[in-house]
């Protein structure tokens, strides 16, 4: 029997109320989670580093959604807190190692080849490591438009940016992936 699918207002009508507050945030994690967690894996590459993340990033939902005021959608709302963790991740390697992100990025790429968990053919690979060459905001575009299927209108309520400067920002994402996979042929 497929599960049945609940709507996001029901889940946050169920959170409010004490008595049905774990069942509710029980949905959530069911509907959302694998949805964050490669959100999240895209951005950081390594699957313990994108398992701690997404924990990290429940733990705030779990905490703020009584709190949620509506003004954005449920799984918008979640993906904004996901992107944040991930940029404050990826931030703090870069101060911890001493580094640039540029450098962090060779070191994802290295762990993207090494990964066991990484299950992607030759092609899947060329495009991850085409990535982790734009710049952290062209990237973030590209996988919510390319991967999470995303309207730009709820990319911009994530990232707080226009519509307009994401269609570029995925247009040069776009030109700058096909230049590093016609660069490796």
């Amino acid at each position: 029997m497929p599960a049945q699918v609940v709507d996001d207002a029901e889940i946050l009508s169920k959170f409010q109320d004490e008595r049905t507050r774990n069942e509710a945030f029980k949905i959530l994690l069911n509907k959302y989670q694998q949805k964050i967690y490669w959100h999240v894996r895209r951005m950081v590459i390594d699957h313990d580093d994108a398992d701690d993340l997404v924990q990290d990033v429940f733990i705030k939902v779990w905490k703020n959604l009584a709190g949620f005021r509506n003004d954005a959608q449920l799984y918008t709302w979640m993906y904004r807190i996901a992107t944040n963790e991930c940029i404050t991740f990826l931030n703090k390697k870069k101060q911890k190692n001493n580094i640039s992100l540029d450098d962090v990025d060779y070191e994802l790429a290295d762990t993207l080849s090494e990964s066991d968990y990484f299950t992607g053919d030759q092609i899947q690979k060329k495009l991850q490591q085409a990535l982790l060459t734009l710049p952290e905001k062209q990237k973030l575009v590209f996988n919510m438009k390319y991967y999470d299927d995303m309207k730009y209108e709820e990319i911009s309520e994530v990232l707080g940016t226009s519509v307009g400067a994401l269609k570029a920002s995925f247009h040069l994402a776009v030109k700058k992936i096909e230049a590093h996979l016609l660069k490796e042929d």
